[in-house]
């Protein structure tokens, strides 16, 4: 659903790039993606400038040729052999055009796949808390049309707009040496040229980015949408997320066609600009003819460089607004990259070395999200090894985020948290977090088979073992009754098997991984009873020798526990087993007789 304060959320985030970026760093930064295949893209670059010589040594034979029809006797032999030649010329450009069109779509697609794969990594070690304030909609459509804007623009743009300017140059040297009093009035509109299109770059810069970050905030509230259409049918608030999206896709609408007007004009008013001059050419020309101060085949020849020089510019023009949306793309980019990492330890190795238990202790924790509203307060938990722990308190108490700190999802405000006596910021955090198995509330499952499923936290478990542990909880005979067994294909999240199944598939997963430290959060929320009791019985075998910290509302699911741990308010009040916490009559004795009365 989306309300008038998330629609509110969702336009205000159109706004967070419209502060004016370096587009010198961004395509610096762009361009040192290609320095990793500089070979290739030299070669590229060789290529073009030879093609585009060839091309335009043909203005000059054309007017070479024509120059001979100024003679009393016409040498028709000496025309065919400059045609010839001029043919060839041509010829040979179009070959080096064609295998430099090729080499670019490769350098541009190991270009991209770097930058996709650099983004996509980055996305993979980014803390949560940096995650967790972004749309899935807009990171993909950064993986996806940003990335996409990029290749068009290393694959054609660069290269093209490199040998307009090549061409440029080229032509207005011919024209100089040719006639220089042509030439002079191309003095007066190139000028013109340069100030209107960089006045009018800003302009479409700016709006390419805004265009881009309005498409990403539409991406991401369809995803939103999608992701909970049953919650949304269920409230029947069909029509008010339809009108949101009808907001959101007009704006985007809107800024699509801002950016594609004013770049869209850019390319009219430079063609109209160059026309101007080459028309002011032709007029010149015929009068410096009349008066012999130039003939005609040196004429044929300065107008054909003066096309073949306003050309670029036009193509300049008409590229800039594609390099414009490229580099709002590639900022887009860069600002993910260029967010920090996960926090790691300096010495690694000596990390690596340390063969750990699972004793967790917490010392004196303090945890805020934001710095201004504490969550937890002073939590102090003694040596569990082998114990099962279990955390109990009201919603909002802190009871999962305790477990995020754990996980090092989050770093503490004030503390320490220690596994085995190490700090668990001394330890490598993947070495850390390999202790660890969770069961949560919502179950998550790749696309792959059951099998691939249940040994994703460990691929060296027998067959034999995977069926036994799926037995034990209850699960087998379900599996074995689907058509293709444990090789059944789960197919996005699961969708495909019932919620109790794909939680009993996550305990088979948990049991299978055998790790030293298990942590279970209202894993058996999604089941019935009955199933319940079977994932219970399973979880008593799974739990020895294990130090497990369980968080469960329903308080009959932890009698056994060892240490009940009792939160309010951010803050541990009362702790102790389930009986003597019962003796204390005080607060974990109301959240247990409220379930009951």
């Amino acid at each position: 659903m989306m309300n008038n304060n998330n629609s509110s959320k969702y336009s205000s985030q159109t706004k967070e790039f419209q502060k004016p970026k370096n587009r010198r760093k961004t395509l610096l930064r762009l361009l040192s993606y290609v320095s990793y295949y500089k070979k290739v893209f030299i070669l590229a670059i060789v290529l073009s400038l030879v093609s585009n010589a060839l091309s335009l040594i043909g203005p000059y034979l054309t007017g070479e040729a024509l120059g001979l029809f100024d003679a009393s006797h016409i040498d028709i032999q000496r025309v065919l052999i400059i045609c010839a030649i001029m043919a060839c010329f041509y010829i040979f450009s179009a070959v080096f055009n064609y295998i430099l069109a090729i080499i670019m779509a490769k350098v541009s697609q190991k270009v991209i796949n770097k930058m996709r794969s650099d983004l996509f990594n980055k996305l993979a070690s980014l803390p949560l808390k940096n995650l967790d304030t972004m749309q899935i909609g807009d990171l993909i459509a950064r993986m996806s049309y940003d990335i996409d804007a990029i290749s068009v623009t290393l694959s054609t743009d660069f290269v093209s707009i490199f040998t307009s300017v090549f061409t440029i140059i080229i032509s207005f040297i011919m024209m100089l040496i040719i006639s220089p009093w042509l030439s002079l009035i191309f003095f007066v509109t190139i000028p013109i040229t340069v100030l209107v299109t960089s006045k009018m770059s800003k302009k479409i810069r700016f709006r390419m980015r805004l265009r881009n970050n309005s498409l990403g905030v539409m991406n991401g509230y369809v995803e939103e949408m999608i992701s909970g259409i049953k919650t949304i049918q269920s409230y029947s608030r069909q029509a008010d997320i339809v009108k949101s999206f009808a907001a959101l896709n007009e704006e985007a609408a809107n800024k699509t066609y801002d950016a594609g007007y004013v770049s869209s004009v850019l390319g009219p008013t430079t063609n109209f600009i160059n026309n101007i001059s080459v028309g002011l050419v032709g007029i010149l020309g015929v009068v410096l003819f009349i008066f012999k101060l130039i003939m005609f085949g040196p004429l044929a020849s300065f107008i054909l460089y003066s096309r073949r020089f306003s050309g670029p510019i036009n193509n300049i023009s008409s590229l800039y607004a594609d390099i414009q949306s490229s580099l709002a793309a590639t900022e887009r980019i860069f600002s993910i990259l260029d967010l920090e990492n996960e926090e790691e330890i300096r010495d690694v190795q000596a990390s690596l070395n340390l063969t750990l238990h699972g004793n967790v202790e917490m010392k004196h924790v303090d945890f805020s999200y934001d710095l201004l509203k504490p969550i937890l307060k002073d939590i102090n938990i003694e040596k569990t090894l082998g114990k099962k722990v279990a955390i109990v308190g009201p919603t909002g108490s802190g009871k999962t985020t305790i477990i995020s700190l754990l996980m090092r999802f989050y770093n503490i405000d004030k503390g320490d948290i220690l596994v085995d006596d190490h700090s668990i910021y001394d330890l490598e955090r993947n070495l850390e977090r390999g202790l660890f198995t969770m069961v949560l509330q919502d179950s998550w499952f790749f696309y792959g088979t059951i099998k691939e499923n249940l040994t994703y936290g460990n691929k060296n478990v027998s067959e034999e073992e995977i069926i036994s542990t799926c037995q034990s909880v209850g699960i087998h005979s379900y599996i074995m009754s689907l058509k293709d067994g444990y090789d059944t294909i789960l197919v996005e999240d699961g969708i495909n098997i019932s919620k109790g199944q794909k939680q009993l598939l996550t305990v088979c997963r948990a049991i299978l991984s055998k790790s030293k430290i298990l942590i279970l959060d209202e894993a058996t929320s999604n089941v019935d009873t009955a199933t319940e009791l079977k994932i219970n019985k399973a979880m008593l075998k799974l739990m020895e020798n294990r130090t497990s910290f369980i968080i469960a509302h329903r308080l009959s699911t932890i009698k056994t526990s060892d240490i009940i741990l009792v939160l309010k308010d951010g803050q541990i009040v009362e702790r102790g087993s389930h009986q003597e916490l019962l003796a204390l009559n005080g607060f974990y004795r109301q959240l247990y007789n409220s379930q009951f009365d």
